[in-house]
């Protein structure tokens, strides 16, 4: 199983960026998906999940109304779209899924929120 990450990068605050996470090696549309981050000196949090149906989707209070977490399954990819971004919404973000009880993460990509 692989996760790879990509899209971030340096944007102002109010501004937005899409994540993006190509994952292989396992059935895709069997898997929940999921997207955390850790900024500097903190743990890591949970950010939001996606169901494998996509029919579900959890956020952390912090980002509810700002970002939306999808999936497609044709192209094996979930996706973060990041609007009215805030420097506190710097960190490195990083994909996740379980499979077989193994959590799996990508290398994560660093997304910047400053003027």
């Amino acid at each position: 199983v692989q996760v790879v990450e990509s899209g971030g990068g340096l944007v102002q605050p109010g501004g937005s960026l899409r994540l993006s996470c190509a994952a292989s090696g396992l059935p895709f549309s069997r898997y929940a998906m999921s997207w955390d981050r850790q900024a500097p000196g903190k743990e890591r949090e949970f950010v939001a999940g996606v169901s494998s149906t996509g029919r579900e989707e959890t956020y952390v209070d912090s980002v509810s109304g700002r970002f939306t977490i999808s999936r497609d399954d044709a192209k094996n990819t979930v996706y973060l779209q990041m609007n009215s971004l805030k420097p506190e919404d710097t960190a490195v973000y990083y994909c996740k899924t379980t499979v077989g009880g193994y959590d799996y993460w990508g290398q994560g990509t660093q997304v910047t929120v400053s003027s």
